[in-house]
């Protein structure tokens, strides 16, 4: 020992005098630390290094950090922190962080290099990343322990490293065509770090719901971009090559399959590697996804306690500053969908901060329609949201709609969905938390009438809640003329209901509507160029001006985490005789029932045509 810090002393002194030799023989111990030792030659001298004595070099280094510290010595610095340090001994692990620790304490510009060295490593899954010859493999499991003990470590010796961690943590993040296999191997690295520091808690699940979301809104684009064949097709991949979750980071096809592609000549099948690509992203998505269910999942095991609602704060913000705002969001608040509905306090919660952000002065108008729309959906979808927040939330709805009424109508010529955005967005949800919940706004009804039964409530005198009838009326029959905005296929269902439930008969004004083109009430500022940007609407069709028929809590398909919400959903089921007064041909109007194989391909409930109000 003593020998080797000589040696190694006298290295570095006669490289700061302009003697390199011995300087550059000590880099390449290191640069090639990873090559099996053979042994001598008979006859021959054995002064090839031996697989462990590579620690006593790291051990003599140690205590020349004085002269190692110096910028002169910079190069060697780096070929020492890429060795393979993780895929040796315990004994070199530890000798090697002390390494560490010791030379960011002599010079403090080395703590960024260290610790981004150590968060490379959160990529890595493969033993081949950091296996050694000559050494025992050494398991995934037992090198996450040696790499996280080391940054721990680092961290007691130096607390001011957490901002500097925190933010590598986000810098280092995989991109989002990295396979899925590095991007769980991160965020299972992720949730390794956030045990050990709980100042980072908060903001490394942000972190990843951030990126999820970034892929969420994206993969909707490609889903979006292909045609039903391709999408049959990702559907169809899935289907046949799902792994569980335990073997998401074990998964090499990835890399081979790209690999491949590569290799070939340009006229590979472009198609299959679309298909490739979002049959990837959906399964990133999925496995994420699935990993956060399970993270947040023990925080709920008692839903109506302090330390339940302590997390379900932190998934609420997220919620807010995260999805709510995010055009596309498709899959990621299913998290907050599921977890709100483990309590009736968590209920209360998330439905009163989405009134607060849908109805305060002071919010943004797109933000406002989102909040509405995702008010709407979780009521209408939500298995475990009680009759009575259902009842509640509906009269709220219809207050509002009555303002939005006052303040509109005497600005109206007709239906503009430009121009008063927010209170056609209001109506639709009414009209779809009433045509999922139904049962639940009925305050009374004759004897005959089974609750298990939906059809037996056709044709029945029913008492519904409070003046509910008569102020829904008044919106769908008034000058703003809702129905002609809203998507068709929820006027029509809402028709067929209403009609056969003895709600509201609205087919006289269905009909009419058809007469009415809503191009002719566009609304144009002259003095802002709108006639200019108008002036191509009416070859768009009357659909561009009408709203879209989806919701934000639409069918959840993602293949393995939608588990976790088998029995939080409401799916849409048609009521047995609503359509025996109609003809055959309106049997296939309105909206179909749900099943476990539907597309993956959806719109949210931020997706508008036209400006946002």
């Amino acid at each position: 020992m003593d020998d080797v810090k000589l040696e190694v002393r006298a290295a570095l002194e006669d490289h700061l005098r302009g003697n390199g030799g011995q300087y550059d023989m000590l880099k390449e111990l290191f640069a090639k630390d990873r090559q099996r030792y053979l042994p001598p030659v008979v006859g021959e001298d054995d002064d090839t290094l031996k697989p462990y004595e590579l620690q006593v070099y790291v051990m003599a280094l140690t205590s020349c950090i004085p002269i190692l510290k110096g910028k002169e010595c910079s190069g060697l610095v780096r070929t020492i922190l890429q060795c393979s340090w993780l895929g040796r001994d315990a004994a070199f692990a530890k000798v090697f962080t002390h390494f560490l620790a010791a030379l960011v304490s002599a010079q403090g510009s080395y703590l960024v290099p260290v610790l981004s060295m150590m968060v490379e490593k959160f990529r890595d899954s493969r033993p081949s990343a950091w296996s050694v010859p000559d050494f025992p493999e050494v398991s995934r499991a037992i090198m996450r322990d040696r790499l996280h003990s080391g940054i721990e470590y680092i961290l007691q010796m130096f607390p001011s490293a957490v901002a500097v961690l925190e933010n590598l943590l986000s810098s280092k993040f995989p991109f989002p065509d990295d396979s899925v296999r590095v991007h769980m191997a991160y965020i299972h690295n992720l949730l390794q770090v956030k045990k050990y520091v709980p100042d980072l808690q908060d903001e490394i699940l942000d972190l990843i719901l951030n990126r999820v979301v970034k892929i969420d809104s994206q993969m909707q684009v490609d889903l979006e971009d292909l045609d039903d064949d391709v999408t049959a097709a990702v559907m169809y991949a899935l289907r046949e090559n799902q792994r569980q979750p335990s073997a998401w980071e074990d998964d090499d096809s990835d890399d081979s399959d790209n690999e491949s592609i590569d290799s070939e000549d340009l006229d590979y099948d472009k198609e299959a590697v679309r298909i490739k690509a979002v049959k990837d992203s959906v399964e990133k998505m999925d496995a994420v996804l699935d990993t956060l269910f399970s993270v947040y999942s023990p925080h709920f095991v008692n839903p109506g306690s302090d330390n339940a609602f302590d997390m379900f704060t932190t998934i609420l913000r997220e919620f807010d500053h995260m999805v709510l705002p995010t055009y596309k969001s498709r899959h990621t608040q299913f998290l907050i969908f599921h977890f709100a509905q483990r309590h009736e306090r968590l209920i209360d919660a998330f439905c009163g901060q989405l009134m607060a952000t849908a109805f305060q002065s002071n919010t943004p108008n797109v933000l406002k329609q989102a909040a509405a729309a995702y008010l709407a959906s979780f009521v209408a979808r939500g298995a475990h949201v009680p009759p009575s927040l259902v009842r509640t939330m509906f009269t709220l709805l219809l207050h509002h709609l009555e303002q939005y009424r006052r303040k509109y109508e005497p600005l109206c010529r007709g239906p503009d969905l430009k121009r008063f955005h927010p209170y056609y967005s209001l109506v639709q949800a009414t009209l779809y938390i009433f045509c999922f919940r139904w049962q639940d706004l009925v305050v009374s009804a004759p004897e005959v009438v089974d609750p298990e039964d939906p059809a037996s409530y056709i044709g029945q005198d029913l008492e519904w809640i409070g003046t509910s009838r008569k102020d829904l009326s008044v919106q769908i029959f008034g000058k703003l003329n809702p129905l002609k905005v809203c998507a068709p296929v929820i006027v029509d269902e809402f028709a067929k209901l209403a009609h056969r439930l003895n709600f509201v008969y609205i087919y006289p004004l269905v009909e009419s509507n058809k007469r009415v083109r809503l191009t002719q009430f566009l609304s144009a500022t002259y003095s802002t160029g709108g006639a200019l940007r108008d002036a191509g609407y009416e070859g768009q069709g009357e659909s561009y001006h009408q709203l879209d028929p989806y919701f934000p809590f639409d069918p959840y398909q993602l293949p393995i985490s939608k588990r976790w919400l088998a029995d939080d959903y409401v799916h849409w089921k048609s009521v047995p005789g609503l359509n025996q007064d109609n003809d055959d041909d309106d049997e296939s109007d309105g909206m179909e029932e749900e099943d476990d194989n539907e597309e993956l391909v959806e719109e949210t409930a931020t997706d508008t045509d036209g400006d946002h109000y």
